[in-house]
């Protein structure tokens, strides 16, 4: 598969679970919605890339790095829980990235 074919294909990955995800959600499906964004079919599918690009040092690499991120991005969903029914959407929406990007920095900084 050419490179432009592959980056095609994770495209079209990414934008069938945004749109899945998308639909059950409007749907009042919310766990269906849920279970969509956090199906590991991105995460599976960038295991396998890696592991052929890199081989298995880079995918053990990239696998522990993306333990790192869990803590931030549950900061992220709890302020969203918690801020939209306070704030609104979209001034929850920005105190949950801030706090997102606020706790990847000190994670930054702590792995350091």
């Amino acid at each position: 598969m050419s490179e432009l074919g592959k980056y095609l294909l994770y495209f079209l990955l990414g934008g069938t679970i945004v749109s899945v995800s998308t639909y059950f959600g409007s749907q009042g499906k919310s766990f269906l919605a849920a279970f969509a964004s956090t199906f590991p079919a991105i995460t599976g599918a960038t295991f396998i890339l890696i592991y052929l690009n890199g081989g298995s040092e880079s995918l053990v690499g990239y696998a522990k790095n993306l333990l790192w991120f869990v803590p931030p991005w549950i900061v992220y969903v709890i302020t969203m829980i918690l801020g939209v029914p306070r704030v609104g959407f979209w001034p929850a929406m920005a105190l949950s990235m801030t706090l997102y990007f606020g706790c990847i920095g000190l994670l930054k900084l702590a792995i350091r």
